[in-house]
């Protein structure tokens, strides 16, 4: 008897984990602090087992994108959940990621919501959806605010000459931001610009760092660096901990009266993988990450994402004037826009 039911749990088991009550989740988001409070919600509320994957600080968002890019003939991941938009916006032309809406996709609820998603937070072809997003941020010590850039072309004024940290832009959001300058100074300003300010700023020498954007925060925490360029949730959450941390938003445009022209919104965004092993309970946990819940849960923690698709309570984080450019030119202009500028950082080397 014992034997029997031995081996019928070994059955249940082996069913579960082959069905959908589990989902394979690859996420950039910050493990401890963002990404399992959300993945322990989805579990208790759906009973449906969440085996999640996570990269390292300075390359998780890139890391988990080529790993994504080379398990394409055999994919392992159901879902990608980045904390930025660049990566999924390049997996979706790519197709690595699948459409959540139209032909082929199930008519459920997922469709139903993402069918009614703001047109300026998704894909045209429903391959991601963003929510809840971070800012670019300059950072300093508190008591020092007044050293803080108005602007983000200010970083290249050699007033800031070995005092700036910021990480390498080879990974995460520092290389969506660089995208973003690429794109929107290549439309708004002068011709150049981009090159220019890229060129500066690598004639600056900054504290380009490999401990990615959190390494930038201790940075100017210890007096290493004046001032930081990062994102709200890593100054939000240092601030938490009691770091002497204080922020602004700069704007990429010169004239503060200029609509669309301030600081970089990050938003989360999340994709089903084209061809996952579970892919009903990847549209669940799809349709999670969408639900009102998952956004206010977001800009409840200490990192206080800010909503921008369902109403901000009392008390969120607001982006002010957040910059206007098109997702698709920021993914674009991302390798381009890093490779400028580390090849001004190599040309600014001194002499070995």
């Amino acid at each position: 008897m014992r034997a029997a039911l031995r081996a019928l749990a070994a059955t249940a088991a082996f069913v579960a984990g082959c069905g959908g009550s589990e989902v394979t989740v690859y996420t950039s988001a910050d493990e401890a602090e963002v990404a399992r409070p959300v993945l322990e919600r989805f579990e208790r509320e759906t009973g449906i087992r969440v085996l999640a994957k996570t990269d390292s600080e300075a390359t998780k968002t890139t890391g988990l994108a080529n790993a994504l890019r080379a398990e394409r003939p055999r994919p392992r991941a159901d879902v990608f959940w980045s904390n930025e938009q660049a990566a999924n916006v390049a997996l979706a032309g790519e197709g690595v990621t699948a459409p959540a809406v139209g032909p082929g996709a199930p008519a459920d609820a997922l469709a139903r919501v993402a069918d009614a998603w703001p047109a300026r937070w998704r894909d045209p072809d429903g391959r991601w959806f963003a929510f809840a997003a971070r800012a670019r941020v300059a950072v300093c010590r508190s008591g020092a605010e007044a050293s803080l850039p108005a602007t983000w072309s200010a970083f290249a004024h050699p007033r800031l000459r070995g005092r700036i940290a910021m990480a390498d832009p080879r990974f995460g959001p520092t290389r969506s931001h660089f995208g973003a300058m690429q794109a929107y100074w290549g439309r708004a300003a002068a011709p150049g610009y981009a090159e220019a300010f890229f060129a500066a700023l690598a004639a600056n020498r900054p504290k380009v760092l490999t401990s990615g954007n959190a390494g930038v925060i201790d940075a100017v925490a210890r007096g290493e660096a004046d001032v930081g360029m990062t994102d709200t949730d890593d100054a939000l959450a240092a601030i938490a901990r009691g770091l002497p941390i204080a922020f602004s938003f700069p704007r990429h445009a010169e004239d503060p009266a200029l609509a669309g022209g301030g600081t970089f919104a990050i938003p989360n965004t999340v994709a089903l993988v084209a061809g996952g092993p579970h892919p009903e309970a990847a549209r669940r946990f799809m349709e999670f990450m969408l639900a009102p819940a998952t956004e206010r849960q977001l800009a409840s923690m200490p990192a206080r994402h800010a909503p921008v698709v369902h109403p901000p309570a009392d008390g969120d984080l607001v982006i002010p004037d957040p910059l206007e450019v098109d997702p698709g030119e920021v993914a674009r202009a991302a390798d381009v826009a890093v490779e400028r500028f580390l090849g001004a950082v190599r040309a600014a080397a001194p002499e070995p």
